[in-house]
């Protein structure tokens, strides 16, 4: 009876953990939705695996790009950085705009640092996605 009810509680809480993983957590869409839509719109390839495991999130004939929620810009530069070091291509950012009115703040940031650094900032909205 014990080994049972583990059976039904595990069986449970795993389905109850698969539904949670598949709603965005708030956001409007995944960054993978993002992600893929503009990726495709820009013939590049997503995920790109390098030698040290990392994973590019879209790598295009002259860039290689980082996606994140605006909240999360600092992150994006250094990743960008970094997979255009590995890679000799351009950086890029597609900073993740869903509501502008909190995000841009974000976006100035980025611009700042685009602009000094050689990177390529592009912004995304959900309207966006396809």
């Amino acid at each position: 009876m014990r080994n049972k009810f583990f059976s039904i509680f595990f069986l449970f809480v795993m389905t109850g953990l698969a539904s949670f993983a598949q709603s965005p957590k708030h956001h409007i869409y995944y960054e993978k939705d993002y992600q893929k839509s503009w990726c495709e719109a820009h013939n590049g390839s997503t995920e790109v695996i390098l030698p040290d495991r990392a994973r590019v999130d879209c790598v295009t004939n002259t860039h290689a790009i980082e996606f994140d929620f605006a909240k999360k810009w600092a992150e994006s530069i250094g990743q960008a950085q970094y997979y255009g070091a590995v890679l000799d291509k351009t950086p890029g950012v597609v900073l993740i705009v869903e509501d502008a009115t909190k995000d841009m703040r974000y976006v100035e940031r980025v611009r700042k640092v685009a602009n000094k650094r050689g990177m390529t900032l592009w912004l995304m909205y959900p309207e966006d996605v396809k």
